[in-house]
């Protein structure tokens, strides 16, 4: 079986979700889903951490320090500087 990508995951993540929330479900096959959702769950909380690692390495400076580039209206400068809004 292909490994899911963070999107279909997450979709699928919400898919249970909703159909627990509907409350429908008999007590066996709502636990059964509830565990698919916590393994879903887990599976995308790993996936955002392996990219927020790789975003860390792609974002170190050339002697090797990471460093946070400052965001402004959710998008970093083009030389990363923030700067004040007039």
């Amino acid at each position: 079986m292909a490994k899911k990508t963070f999107e279909q995951s997450l979709e699928d993540l919400e898919k249970i979700v909703k159909e627990l929330e509907s409350g429908d479900l008999p007590l066996e096959k709502a636990i059964k889903r509830f565990e698919q959702g916590m393994a879903l769950s887990r599976q995308c909380n790993q996936m955002l951490d392996q990219t927020e690692r790789k975003v860390s390495q792609l974002i170190k400076d050339s002697e090797g320090h990471a460093f946070e580039l400052p965001f402004e209206n959710g998008a970093p400068g083009a030389d990363g500087v923030e700067r004040a809004e007039d």
